[in-house]
């Protein structure tokens, strides 16, 4: 409650008679139920693009943080409190990320963030986590290459879908050539560089890799996929590894159709299209090609029938979809509220502590664990489009794989670990035992 003060005219008062006017006046408003409202909830933050070229993917995300809210709540709630939502747009604008971040935490009080999808988005954040000593749960695949005390990640790390992705096509789909085709960011950019270093290790040579960036929201395909044909018709099968983010994937996918590439001929495995990206939209040029994510829809399990029947019912939509980063949203909202219920509070720092070994379901049927890298443990599956949308599982891990927050490939981050329980070190050198990373 702001309190606006007029300037008293000709009659001067004193300081003293002023401090005790304030007084009385405090005490007189603290007998109102409105001044300590906001102690009665605590405040839950959704920052996730509503508008601008990442809405297609981020705007089911803000929904399901309200559906997560509203089961919790008719549980009870936490700590004895009712969850209330703090929902901005920071519009897929990457500064305004940071300048909504900053909102919710010093304006909204939020005890905790579920937002982002893009790198540059989780980029643009991080410095106000950190300053302001706050948690935020990020749900999206990712590059890795980081492990920070004030974001848990629960999306997939490189080692959860970027290599066993390429692993599957090179032995079961017998792939030689590689497109590796990104949005022009650093989640692409930091991958592709991941797995160029990859497949070279393999033995796969450099004529053998084509690399392509496009801008957001690119929407002219038409020469590029005539660059993928023709570098696809060297005699050698050859395959798309697609980190096309948000709405650019429509014209992209309709265009491989447009020039006749079937998924038999050069199949697309991307890394950022889901059944929320295939809802509403012809999905004819898209059936046949793959996905890898760490959850589908289709999969069986009594979890998932569980959740997507209650999802439906709360959108009061029975064809509303579900996916990959929702079920990352659903797995670190209950680790969240066990780590509340295990440290007594909302405070960040018990929290944060909390919150490595909490252990929570995921929706295939495991038991997902936050390390102390700040990942999760996640079972990694290879999907192939049907004309539905939804997803046919040809490939799994037998078990669950933990996140690595370092890729292995790249020569700066092979040697680094990241554990905030015992070092309290996200880039910790177990060459050099020191944290800082590499020779610091």
């Amino acid at each position: 409650m702001r309190i606006e003060t007029k300037r008293l005219g000709a009659t001067p008062i004193s300081r003293r008679k002023w401090l005790a006017a304030a007084a009385g006046l405090a005490l007189g408003l603290s007998a109102f139920g409105p001044a300590k409202a906001a102690d009665d909830t605590i405040k839950v933050g959704v920052l996730h693009s509503l508008s601008g070229t990442m809405a297609i993917s981020e705007t089911t995300l803000k929904d399901t943080v309200l559906f997560l809210i509203d089961e919790q709540n008719k549980k009870g709630g936490v700590l004895g409190k009712k969850l209330e939502a703090v929902v901005v747009d920071p519009a897929s604008n990457w500064p305004l990320f940071a300048e909504k971040a900053r909102e919710l935490i010093t304006k909204d009080k939020v005890s905790v963030v579920f937002g982002c999808w893009t790198s540059v988005s989780r980029k643009s954040v991080l410095p106000v986590f950190k300053e302001l000593n706050s948690i935020l749960f990020y749900p999206v695949q990712y590059e890795g290459e980081e492990s920070e005390r004030n974001v848990f990640y629960t999306g997939a790390a490189p080692n959860q879908q970027a290599i066993p992705a390429v692993d599957y096509l090179a032995k079961e789909e017998k792939v030689e050539r590689w497109v590796l085709a990104g949005t022009d960011y650093v989640y692409p950019r930091t991958t592709n560089k991941i797995l160029e270093a990859y497949l070279k290790s393999k033995g796969v040579k450099s004529e053998d890799i084509m690399i392509n960036y496009t801008p957001f929201g690119h929407s002219d395909w038409q020469t590029i996929v005539a660059d993928i044909k023709k570098f696809g018709s060297a005699g050698k099968k050859t395959a798309v590894v697609s980190t096309i983010n948000g709405d650019a994937n429509v014209p992209f996918y309709k265009e491989l159709g447009n020039q006749g590439i079937k998924a038999t001929d050069i199949p697309v495995v991307a890394f950022s299209v889901g059944e929320e990206e295939l809802a509403g939209i012809d999905t004819k040029p898209l059936v046949g090609h793959l996905a890898a994510w760490n959850y589908f829809q289709s999969i069986k399990t009594p979890e998932n029938e569980q959740f997507i029947k209650d999802w439906q019912a709360y959108t009061k939509n029975p064809k509303r979809v579900t996916n990959d980063p929702m079920e990352a949203h659903v797995i670190g909202f209950n680790m969240w509220v066990k780590a509340v219920e295990k440290a007594g509070s909302v405070d960040p720092d018990k929290v944060i502590d909390a919150l490595p070994g909490t252990k929570a379901p995921n929706l295939t049927g495991g038991i997902s664990e936050m390390l102390p890298n700040h990942h999760i443990t996640k079972p990694v599956f290879i999907g192939e489009i049907k004309a539905d949308g939804q997803f046919d599982v040809v490939w799994k891990t037998p078990g669950l794989v933990p996140g690595d927050a370092w890729s292995k490939e790249l020569e700066g981050s092979k040697d680094l670990i990241g554990d905030w329980v015992t070092l309290k070190c996200g880039n910790y050198n177990t060459v050099t035992k020191k944290c800082g990373g590499q020779g610091t």
